[in-house]
Order: C-alpha cells, then structure tokens, then sequence
C-alpha cells in the first residue's frame, strides 16, 4: 500500500517520454529532423470534418456536455458504417462513443480484466496497450506472432502454439489486424485458432479495428466478424487514423451486452464523454467522407509501397507503418539503439522495437504518412544512406 511520496505499483514505469532519449539527441543535432517515429498523417481531414467547419451557429450548445452514450448522430453514423463496411446490424444500445481508441482500449481493459488478470498480446503490437494494461494492474503476457505467421503453418500449428501461453489467469487476448506495426492482416487460419483457445477458456477478445479502412489490396473481412468470435469480441474503432482526426479523440466500442453494460459505467467515471465538436466532425466524415477515404487509400498504398521499395522489405498489405528487421543491416557489433542514433545523427526519428514487445530489440517502427511526400521520399533516402553505410 503505497504512502507519501510512494506511488501505486501499476504506474511504475509508465511515462510520456516513450521516444525521450532519441528526441533530445534530435535537439541536440539541430538542423531538420523527420519524424518518422509517431503514427499520424500530415494530410488534413475531410474537410467538412474539419475543426472550422463545426460551428456554434450551426449547432446549439455545441460547447456543454454530449449524453454519455454519444451524440445522436454520431451513433446513427456509427451503425450505418458498421453496417457499410460488416454487414452488421448493430444494436444502438450496444455502441459507446469514447475519447478515442487509446481511452476506448483502456475502458475496455478496466470493464473486462481484475488486477492480476493476464490478458495475450500478440507481438509485436501498439506500444500503448502493454501500458494500459499494466496500469489496470493486470499482467500483459507478450506471444512473439506476427513475425513468424508464414512458419507457423495451419490452424492447428496457430492454435497450438498460442495454447501454450494460456494460464489459470489468462482473461482477454488481443487482436488487431490490419495490424500496428506489421500492416499484415489475420488470414483466416488465424482466427480460427484463435476462436478456438478463446472458446475453451472463455476468454474475452479485445478486436482492435483502428486501421480497418486501411488496406491495400483485397478489402478483409472483420475479424470480429468470424462466426466463432462475434459474440465474445469486444471491438475498438476510432476515426484518428484512417481519417486523418487523431486529435480529435473520438472512437466507440461496440460488444455483447454484458461487456457493453460495464463499458458504459467505466467510461461514465473516465472521461464522461467524448468532444461534443468532435463527435460531429466524426458523424460528418463517416457518412460523407467515402470519397476522401478512398483518394487518401490509394495514396497511402503508394507511400507504403515507396517506403517498402526505398528499404528492401515487403510492402505492406494495409496499415500506415513498416516494421522492419534490421539484423544483419547494422554494422558489425552495433546494437539496435545506437543504430537508431546513427539514424537521428543523420535526422531521421523511428521507433525503437522494443515499444511493441521485449522480443524485438532488433527491428524499428516507421510510419509512411506522417510526412508529404517530398520529405517522406528525403527521408527514406538518409535511412537508406545509414543502412548502406556498414
């Protein structure tokens, strides 16, 4: 039990400075530095979603409180977009508007898992939901996945291999797919196995849908679409990324009503509600924006497609980052970090492996839509320079 000046255990660790040491060597450099390190998009939004476009003239009490569950039209828009992209008829009463994903995931973690719960994460995975879970006090167990997806063979291998780190304690597992940061999307051996532990131990599935309007090739289906998962998936959507409105901090959640019931009482003692402005801006771009998020697809399939080609990997089947492998790219005896100076001494920020899971000191995270083309392409060159230079 802590007392003056000890803090609670489960915030030990946690810090806004995950990038902190390569940030003040980048300030120290001076000169121009191009961040590739944070997931956004220098793209504005939609325009009519756009923070001018939403104006107290045009909506009375535009300022006060939204009702906890979401503004009226921002769920009408909800349930026709899920309808639109997963042949979901939803139930108004099962969707909850929250502050965006990273508050959303966090929500869900406090309604679903007790302190001591373990919930999988398959890595690498978003840097923030190890945090979050940490922070509910529960343990986050780290299932080394996506880089191995081609060598693990059928269903059952899938299944085998995540039966494996399954515990007494094991609650949720989480999924996102198109994912952060491989952009690889869950075939559907995968979530088959993944139905099939879910079902033998009741285990609750966080769906993280983030990037679902971000895929390149194919459209996928929704992986809590799965006939096997749907009514045990707890699902995350925001319209930060594939809309361009990250700081707009609006995404909802929709599940089972049990899961949905809990959902709701947190969020009421987190953040109330989410922006009333912002709710509107994101009911405009989900029932207009159709054209804008199909122009800023295609766009975002030539930047990764670029930035793949610039580096030698495999281009990316959806999301907005590549993570890549930079074992025998190094130079003889360098690890990964002062890999990562080398690439800021030359003004280029990445994210460090290890942000998504212990597993991968040795691969870096960039994000291809934070720059405009002409700086991402500047970019892309001075990172080739640094791997060339071994």
């Amino acid at each position: 039990m802590p007392r003056f000046p000890e803090v609670a255990e489960s915030s030990v660790g946690l810090s806004d400075a995950v990038f902190s040491r390569l940030v003040a060597r980048a300030r120290e450099r001076g000169g121009k530095v191009y961040p590739l390190h944070v997931g956004d998009t220098y793209l504005d939004p939609y325009e009519g979603a756009r923070a001018e476009a939403i104006r107290s003239v045009d909506h009375q009490r535009l300022h006060n409180y939204s009702p906890v569950q979401g503004e009226p039209a921002l769920l009408d828009a909800i349930l026709a977009h899920v309808d639109r992209r997963s042949g979901a008829a939803l139930d108004r009463e099962l969707v909850q508007v929250v502050s965006g994903a990273t508050a959303g995931i966090a929500v869900v973690v406090d309604s679903l898992l007790s302190p001591g719960d373990e919930l999988l994460l398959l890595s690498p995975f978003w840097p923030l939901v190890r945090g979050t879970t940490q922070r509910r006090g529960a343990r986050a167990i780290e299932v080394p996945f996506w880089d191995r997806l081609e060598s693990m063979g059928d269903a059952a291998a899938v299944e085998a291999y995540l039966e494996s780190f399954v515990t007494p304690r094991t609650s949720a597992i989480y999924v996102n797919t198109p994912h952060n940061p491989t952009g690889h999307i869950l075939a559907a051996r995968h979530l088959d196995a993944i139905a099939s532990v879910a079902e033998r131990h009741g285990l609750w599935v966080i769906s993280d849908e983030v990037y679902e309007e971000l895929w390149f090739d194919e459209e996928p289906a929704s992986a809590w679409m799965h006939p096997r998962l749907r009514s045990r998936s707890v699902v995350v959507h925001s319209v930060s990324k594939a809309y361009g409105l990250a700081g707009a901090r609006v995404g909802f959640v929709h599940g089972p009503a049990t899961a949905m019931q809990a959902i709701r009482g947190v969020q009421t003692f987190v953040t109330y509600c989410a922006p009333r402005p912002f709710q509107l801006a994101a009911a405009k771009v989900l029932t207009e924006g159709r054209g804008w998020i199909a122009s800023t697809r295609a766009h975002y399939r030539e930047l990764a497609h670029r930035a793949a080609d610039a580096l030698d990997v495999p281009r990316p089947p959806g999301g907005t980052f590549l993570f890549v492998d930079t074992r025998g790219r190094r130079r003889d005896g360098e690890s990964a970090f002062a890999f990562l100076e080398r690439c800021v001494d030359r003004g280029v920020l990445l994210t460090p492996g290890t942000a998504s899971g212990k597993d991968f000191e040795d691969w870096v995270r960039l994000c291809f839509t934070t720059l405009p083309p002409d700086d991402l392409h500047e970019a892309l060159a001075r990172l080739r320079q640094v791997l060339d230079d071994r």
